[in-house]
């Protein structure tokens, strides 16, 4: 056994590595390479969505781009529709909390939990970043940095005090080759500091200042910090890796690739070793120069650990780390260790054999270290028959140790016991032990509660002594909102039941969250089982003084309370009388508003109504038509004339109410006409591409169907101008490819837009020959010229630019072709020619 195990080691100088398979991944057709992927560090969560930058064969069911999130395992955890604004996404990456950050291009940062619930938090970069544009960005665990396209560096250095910092300005004219973020915890100024590879040299940025750091190693084109934060892992244009401390001072190693192509990964293997990917191959380099290549077949994503690396691929999750010296001193080939001589004793005594207390007697000055060892190396195992034998090969030897501390022993064995649990394939987080110790037991709980793995949390919670609280409140509060159809009282018994396993826990912790889901009675009940002094504001709401409530919580500022007295109110009070109270309260209506136009628009509608706003009330019927859903089914027959017309046309009716808002009544009206007539498209076509699309949309998508006489209803319908109709069709024509129709219609009668639209048409769908028929009728030269220039025609531009008798028109058509030299010359004759003859 301890021959076949060492014999998948591999050797670094003196050091030993191994990899190790953890999970064979249940996700199904999963392509690393074509997404954008980000891992939470801890065995935590990985979530993926679709890389706009690749060229990807869509099928149908997948042509809108989701977030997908999955455990470690490829469980997948949670699909969320990918629609937010913001531009394109440019990085996404999880924080030590477990949220998954996703920075937009206009500096936008959206915040997701491993669920994929968008936070209400939403988290900005400023304005000076939203005008900048985003075009690369770090994450790490507690912050993030961002580098805009004008080469300006934007911070948010704590995610916990979310506020945006613009560190000095490195008045760079082009981008860097690569930044690397030094977190303030490794700092000798404990502030943030970005190394930016600018030519051969590096610059230190912070909030206050610009450092170049004088070295001439670059330039780089890929910078890692370590672990540790001690070193910085480099990789310089020649292909050389070199490995210096933070400061440049001093160069620990240096070793040559041979590869002209930096790699599309580099990260470190613990502190001791650095691996870089290349498509195809893994190379791991020591420090003293060895190096090990590992060879895969399909595309791998690095996720550095503090003790190793997360190897994730398609297929499988593998973990590569240096092998802990305590596995080494047993399982190394040849190994006389006390801790192998120890183990091999195990084994004889399982066998009978003699030599087993033979071992005993050699190894008994050191036994106390071996049995030591062998604890350890159980807890460097992940396989569950291994730590069996290593730890009862540890039992073995303590039972002939009287100075060994036996809680070290059982330490371990309820360390294994949490770990094997949570690495289960189902739960997917394979922690190792070194992990589980920086984690802390705690974080783990918290995670696992956030997870909606409560009974597993409690279990360990109970197992290692800690408080059940959070576990409990967390559990409690989610019992209430799945269990809505459950009556109060049953309710109340199931979750007091819970509860009083933890003496002293916040009942009014729970009973806040009842009512906030409109639990009233609940709550009320809860309260009673609450053994500390409650607060003011829901003890007045229990007793019955709502609108006196209400007036406390606004006057705390607490909007946490000022809603919970809204909704007592709500649920207690007539639907006058609660218009009534709130109505005076400024805070108090506009939280209302906020809440009850997500939640409740048919209440918010009356409110409004009640206070002399129908425009208020035709807002929110709009709101809901935008957010109604139908689909290909529903558009038929009578929901022609279904809830969203409806509900279009109604606010249009209110809008008609007041002079002021005659405008917004004409827009609803047509758009209701609009909707009608897409969806009545829809049916005819069976193909769902029309609603929600402008009128111009519409027009185009029925010219590129062959539906003209349907393009020249809406046409006359919506009163569209003749040209821009005729743009409308020349390019939905061009489009579709259909040529022969484009000729024809240009034939019709004389374009009221001219023939250059169907040039360019033609042109940017790369038809130079279609675009040639109508060249040739345009009758200004300048745009012939143009157009020729376009197509690369150069002496049909430089006639046309002739007959236009314009030197500029020549001096721009010069600059078109750039390093063509030959028609530079001809169109610098063309000018001077036209300079002697006196035109231009």
């Amino acid at each position: 056994m301890a021959i076949s195990i060492a014999a998948e080691w591999n050797e670094l100088y003196n050091r030993f590595y191994r990899k190790q398979e953890i999970y064979t991944m249940c996700w199904k057709n999963v392509d690393l390479s074509r997404h954008k992927v980000a891992c939470a560090r801890f065995g935590g969560p990985i979530a993926i969505i679709r890389d706009e930058s690749k060229m990807v064969q869509l099928r149908a069911e997948s042509a809108r781009a989701k977030l997908l999130i999955f455990s470690s395992s490829g469980k997948l955890l949670s699909s969320v529709a990918w629609d937010r604004p913001g531009g394109r996404l440019i990085s996404m990456g999880w924080t030590d909390e477990e949220s998954l950050l996703c920075v937009m291009h206009d500096g936008t940062v959206f915040q997701y939990n491993y669920r994929g619930e968008l936070s209400t938090s939403q988290l900005s970069l400023g304005q000076e970043c939203w005008d900048q544009g985003v075009a690369d960005c770090v994450i790490w665990g507690t912050g993030l940095v961002v580098l805009t396209e004008k080469n300006q560096l934007f911070s948010i250095p704590d995610l916990e005090n979310p506020q945006a910092i613009k560190l000095a300005d490195p008045h760079l004219e082009e981008p860097p080759h690569c930044f690397a973020v030094i977190e303030p915890q490794y700092t000798l100024s404990g502030s943030l500091e970005v190394l930016i590879a600018v030519g051969s040299t590096v610059l230190m940025v912070d909030a206050d200042s610009v450092q170049d750091q004088m070295v001439s190693i670059g330039p780089l084109q890929k910078i890692t910090l370590s672990p540790n934060g001690n070193f910085l892992a480099c990789f310089s244009h020649d292909g050389r890796l070199l490995v210096v401390t933070t400061d440049f001072s001093k160069t620990l190693s240096e070793f040559t690739t041979e590869s002209a192509l930096p790699p599309e990964q580099l990260v470190w293997c613990g502190v001791d070793s650095v691996l870089l990917y290349w498509e195809e191959m893994l190379l791991m380099v020591g420090p003293y120069g060895d190096f090990v290549k590992y060879p895969y077949d399909e595309p791998v994503v690095l996720i550095p650990e503090c003790d190793g690396v997360r190897v994730l691929s398609n297929m499988y999750m593998e973990f590569l780390q240096r092998v802990p010296d305590s596995t080494v001193s047993i399982f190394k080939i040849g190994s006389t260790s006390p801790a192998a001589m120890l183990y091999d004793a195990l084994d004889h005594f399982d066998k009978r054999s003699a030599k087993a207390d033979e071992n005993i007697r050699l190894i008994h000055d050191s036994l106390a270290d071996a049995v030591e060892d062998c604890i350890d190396a159980a807890g460097q195992e992940y396989d569950i028959a291994q730590q069996r034998t290593l730890l009862r090969a540890a039992a073995y030897g303590r039972a002939f140790c009287r100075k060994f501390h036996r809680d070290r022993f059982q330490d371990m064995c309820r360390t294994l016991r949490v770990l094997n649990a949570v690495r289960q394939f189902e739960i997917g987080i394979p922690l190792s032990i070194q992990q589980f110790k920086e984690l802390t037991a705690p974080v783990l709980i918290a995670r696992l509660v956030n997870s909606h793995r409560h009974l597993l949390a409690l279990r360990i919670s109970e197992y290692l002594d800690l408080s059940k609280e959070v576990v409990l409140l967390h559990w409690s509060c989610e019992k209430i909102k799945a269990a809505s159809d459950v009556p109060d009282p049953a309710l109340l018994d199931v979750l007091v039941e819970k509860l009083k396993l933890c003496p002293g826990i916040s009942y009014a912790t729970v009973a806040a969250d009842a009512h906030q889901n409109g639990r009233q009675k609940l709550a009320a009940l809860l309260l009673d089982y609450e053994p500390r002094a409650s607060e003011q504001v829901p003890l007045l709401t229990s007793m019955g003084e709502e609108e006196r409530a209400l007036v406390k919580a606004i006057e705390s500022g607490d909007t946490d309370l000022v809603y919970f007295s809204i909704f007592h109110n709500w649920r207690q009070q007539t639907v006058t009388e609660f218009f009534r109270i709130i109505q005076g309260k400024p805070l108090a209506r506009d939280l209302f508003i906020s809440y009850a136009r997500q939640n409740e628009p048919e209440v918010l509608k009356k409110f409004y109504m009640s206070i002399g706003q129908p425009q208020g009330a035709a807002e929110v019927l709009l709101r809901e038509s935008w957010g109604y859903s139908q689909n290909l089914e529903q558009r038929s027959g009578s929901a022609l004339q279904g809830p969203r017309l409806k509900l279009i046309e109604q606010a249009s009716e209110l809008y008609a109410h007041t002079k002021e808002h005659i405008f917004e009544s004409k827009a609803t009206e047509e758009q209701a006409k609009l909707l009608k007539l897409q969806q009545e498209l829809e049916i005819a076509t069976g193909q769902p591409i029309f609603v929600d699309s402008s009128v111009s949309d519409t027009i185009r998508t029925c010219i590129s169907l062959g539906n003209h006489r349907t393009a020249q209803r809406i046409r006359v319908e919506f009163k569209v101008p003749d040209k821009r109709f005729y743009w409308l069709k020349v390019f939905a024509l061009a489009t579709a490819k259909q040529w022969d129709a484009l000729e024809k219609f240009s034939k019709e009668k004389k374009p009221p837009i001219g023939f250059k639209p169907f040039v360019e048409a033609c042109i940017e769908e790369g038809a130079t020959e279609e675009a040639l028929k109508y060249v040739i009728k345009l009758s200004d030269p300048h745009e012939r010229a143009e157009a020729y220039a376009r197509m690369g025609m150069v002496k049909e531009a430089a006639e046309a630019a002739s007959q236009a008798k314009d030197s500029e028109l020549l001096g721009r058509l010069k600059s078109t072709f750039g390093q063509n030299t030959a028609a530079g010359a001809l169109f610098d004759t063309l000018r001077d020619r036209l300079s002697l003859t006196g035109g231009g």
